[in-house]
This record gives structure tokens, sequence and C-alpha cells, in this order.
């Protein structure tokens, strides 16, 4: 799972999976882990559903919740607005835009 994200990050594509029982498409920016100690990504969310948020925005997934991981065709132009370089969620960054 970790290869696909990375892969998804450097190559600026698109990346599916459930979570919370919500599809979600989303734009990877950020992979690593968080100060509680779990894998995180954050990304912006383009298209799906969620219990939390109004899409399209930011969102914060814990990687062992997620199911079905594909990384999409679809490539998107760069950061979103409110992007931060060196997420200071994260303890230890894997990859980022």
């Amino acid at each position: 799972m970790n290869d696909i994200i990375i892969e998804a990050i450097e190559n600026r594509k698109l990346l599916s999976f459930f979570y919370k029982e919500h599809y979600r498409v989303v734009e990877p920016h950020t992979f690593g882990i968080s100060s509680k100690g779990n894998e995180n990504l954050s990304a912006f969310q383009v298209d799906g559903t969620s219990e939390s948020i109004i899409v399209p925005d930011w969102g914060l997934f814990t990687i062992d919740k997620m199911n079905g991981l594909k990384i999409l065709n679809k490539t998107f132009e760069g950061t979103r607005p409110k992007y931060s370089k060196g997420d200071s969620r994260m303890i230890e960054i894997y990859k980022e835009l």
C-alpha cells in the first residue's frame, strides 16, 4: 500500500479508496507518521462522500482504515491552497509534493 501512495505523490496521480464506508477520490499531498504514531495521508478530496467534510476539501486519512486503494490514471496539477510542506501533524514524512 505504501508504494502505491508514494507512486501517486511522485507522479501526481489521483487515488481512490473506501474510508469509513465512504468512497473517496483524493489528490495525495503528504504521507507519513502522525504524532499519534499512525501512518497517515494528508490529501485533498475531490470526489466521493464523507461524514465529516463537504467535498471538495482536505482530509487526513489513517492508512490502516483504507480499503480498496487504487492509483488512477488521472493526474492533478499540483498543490492546493492551505497545503503546508513539512506538515506539522507528521513526526516523519515518507513523501510529499
